[in-house]
């Protein structure tokens, strides 16, 4: 019978598959860190106004507070993910909660808003050490069917950390009073992350020296994905800032840092083994799942950024009862997510089109329903779609990474969950950008008028998840004619 190594030398006694009799415990405390990393995406939209309030932080600083972090995030996602499948993704996975831990109590006691604009820059650079190792180890501790209901999981956790951090951040604002209550947004990591790590040593399996791979960085890949994510992301982070025609010139010259980083690896994986094995993309299912997981998120996470700003400004909710607003979407999301992630090795890409489906029609619904109720009493009226979509969102996410990722072999997994969320990443980029553009050029034109922005900008969310079906169902339809090859074939 083979062992797995316990910390301090003991043994624990594998099944007789092979697996590891800890995995579901391992897989709890990376969905733990996972959720809260996610979450300090969306959190923070409704702590600005408390942030303004309490450092008198300037437009620009409160931009980065937001921007920085996302942008850190993108940047060391497929470094991360390199080093955790030559070093170990427990290491990885460690060091990125404590640095995590310690970031966010350095942006808990930040006394002005350049310090909190540093911590959230290593905050975002924690979080992408992080997020990687998390879809490496279910690769690595998963098979078959449990990696479907694992990924499952792992989907719930994006769907929900993202949908539900406005409620969260506006019940700790609202328990913290108005001028401090935004340290309390990043207080709640510290206990949280200071477990996960004492979790992590005991239930995630530390790899072997001998299962290590002993492949260089491929330093010179390295500084040019991180220049083109720098140069993509930049301008997109920085919309609101600068508006004029040059703003765009780091995105054209982010696309040809891009363009040699491919033929860099290209030529360098024919010597050695690259940071990003290019034959991932040759995979369809790699692919395209790639391509509806950027086009999704470029619209599902600026819901809520849109959401927050409507209800928020243009009807003076609270920050509680914002967030209360997306509760909805995040319990149609969770409920999906745990049913979808098992069955999605039976139905495969055609459930994934079928959740893009329910968003559509649950955001045209909401738009519709904004229409028709567009006062205070909004939020109401908008819930049951809400739901509709959520439910939705949860056969997109967790299915599409399972799908994405089933063909990738174990020993590049880290690298191609950082690959997938970088994308995922730049996605939300362009969808905030573009649908913040819409929204706040609505307000202006309309002179004030928050309903019209926030129906304009659902408009192009809803524009972005369609496109995202269309790349599903060319995919299904790619599928079907290689079953009937196959069929005649034989």
């Amino acid at each position: 019978m083979s062992t797995g190594a316990r910390p301090g030398g003991a043994s624990t006694a594998r099944r007789p598959d092979g697996a590891d009799p800890r995995r579901w415990k391992a897989l709890t405390v990376c969905l733990v860190a996972g959720f809260m990393t996610l979450l300090d995406v969306s959190i923070v939209n409704v702590a600005l106004p408390s942030i303004r309030s309490g450092l008198h932080a300037p437009q620009s600083d409160l931009q980065w507070v937001v921007s920085g972090y996302a942008l850190t995030f993108g940047l060391v996602l497929v470094p991360a993910g390199r080093f955790g499948d030559m070093r170990g993704r427990r290491d990885a996975f460690v060091l990125g909660v404590a640095l995590f831990t310690l970031a966010s109590a350095a942006a808990g006691v930040a006394q002005n808003s350049t310090l909190l604009v540093i911590a959230r820059l290593v905050q975002g650079v924690a979080g992408g050490i992080i997020n990687p190792q998390v879809s490496g180890l279910i690769q690595q501790l998963f098979r078959g069917a449990e990696r479907g209901r694992a990924f499952g999981l792992l989907g719930a956790v994006i769907g929900i950390s993202t949908a539900i951090g406005p409620l969260l951040g506006g019940l700790l604002i609202h328990l913290g009073g108005g001028q401090d209550g935004w340290r309390l947004v990043f207080y709640v990591n510290v206990p949280i992350g200071i477990l996960a790590i004492v979790l992590a040593y005991h239930y995630i399996p530390h790899r072997t020296r001998e299962g290590r791979r002993r492949e260089s960085m491929d330093p010179v890949g390295v500084l040019l994905l991180a220049a083109g994510v720098v140069l993509v992301l930049l301008p997109l982070m920085e919309g609101q800032q600068h508006q004029g025609g040059g703003r765009w010139l780091p995105l054209a010259a982010g696309l040809v840092v891009i363009a040699a980083f491919i033929g860099w690896e290209r030529r360098y994986g024919r010597r050695r083994d690259p940071m990003v094995n290019l034959s991932l993309f040759s995979r369809r299912s790699y692919a395209l799942g790639a391509l509806i997981a950027a086009l999704y998120f470029a619209g599902f996470t600026a819901i809520f950024f849109v959401l927050t700003l409507y209800l928020q400004e243009g009807l003076h909710y609270s920050a509680l009862a914002a967030g209360l607003a997306s509760t909805p979407f995040a319990a149609g999301s969770a409920a999906a997510s745990v049913l979808g992630g098992p069955v999605v090795t039976r139905f495969g890409r055609p459930l994934v089109a079928l959740g893009l489906v329910l968003v559509s029609v649950g955001l045209a619904a909401t738009e519709l329903a904004v229409r028709l109720v567009p006062g205070p009493q909004v939020a109401w009226a908008i819930a049951a779609p809400l739901l509709v979509a959520g439910l939705g969102s949860g056969l997109v996410i967790s299915p599409n990474q399972t799908l994405t990722l089933s063909e990738v072999p174990v020993a590049e997994a880290g690298t191609a969950g950082g690959v997938l969320q970088t994308g995922q990443r730049i996605g939300t980029a362009v969808g905030i950008a573009g649908i913040g553009s819409v929204f706040f050029t609505g307000v202006a034109s309309s002179h004030g008028d928050y309903a019209l922005a926030f129906r304009h900008a659902l408009l192009v969310t809803i524009g972005f998840v369609l496109v995202a079906l269309a790349v599903a169902l060319a995919d299904v339809a790619a599928d079907r004619r290689a079953r009937r090859s196959r069929a005649a074939a034989r």
